[in-house]
């Protein structure tokens, strides 16, 4: 029989981890605090931000586009702070996957869509670091899920096997991209569902 053991997890950081870094509701907030027309930041934010997960402009530069193409009455580094102060932890998730990093010995390996600023300021404030033996974000290999070099560059960084490497993300569609690569994956909903999914998978603590 195949041996079909985990040994590497790919987790998205954001919406499975953490908040999402720079989401709907964050710049729901963001519009309400600064007085800002939410439906004019949307449509300037869809236009560039995924240039600015690619790592193709600096958060400075995304700014500029979606909120400072006019004079404000605040500083563009007290936008920077409020948008920073918007991350926050699941612990328990985290709990889980430190757990099992440890009783496993398994492989951590992030891979999620996000922009340098801010993937480095939540890599520091939560110490993600410690957590991940490496970092597949879109800001620093220049291309974004779904598209599959993602999945393969992961791949090619933990060195193993598709079939070794369990992907959770809390959006479907870059599960199902992952399952057509041969990575087993799953969606993550909540922290009983995943649980029970990992347990599937004989990764319990």
């Amino acid at each position: 029989m195949a041996d079909s053991r985990i040994t590497a997890l790919f987790l998205d950081v954001g919406g499975v981890l953490l908040t999402n870094g720079w989401d709907r509701r964050a710049r729901a907030a963001a519009a309400e605090r600064f007085d800002l027309d939410v439906d004019e930041m949307d449509e300037r934010h869809h236009l560039t931000f995924d240039t600015y997960e690619e790592g193709k402009l600096t958060l400075d530069q995304y700014l500029e586009r979606v909120v400072f193409h006019t004079e404000r009455s605040f500083s563009p580094q007290a936008f920077r702070e409020f948008m920073f102060a918007q991350s926050e932890a699941d612990e328990e998730m985290l709990q889980l996957v430190r757990g099992l990093k440890e009783r496993h010995a398994l492989r951590l390996v992030a891979v999620s869509n996000e922009g340098r600023e801010l993937t480095e300021h939540r890599i520091r404030m939560f110490e993600l670091d410690r957590l991940f033996d490496c970092f597949v974000a879109s800001c620093f290999v220049h291309f974004r899920k779904p598209d599959a070099d993602m999945y393969r560059l992961a791949l090619d960084v933990a060195q193993v096997p598709a079939e070794h490497a369990l992907y959770i993300d809390d959006r479907l569609m870059f599960v199902q991209v992952a399952r057509s690569l041969g990575l087993h994956a799953l969606h993550h909903t909540d922290l009983e569902g995943t649980r029970s999914a990992l347990a599937a998978y004989d990764l319990t603590l």
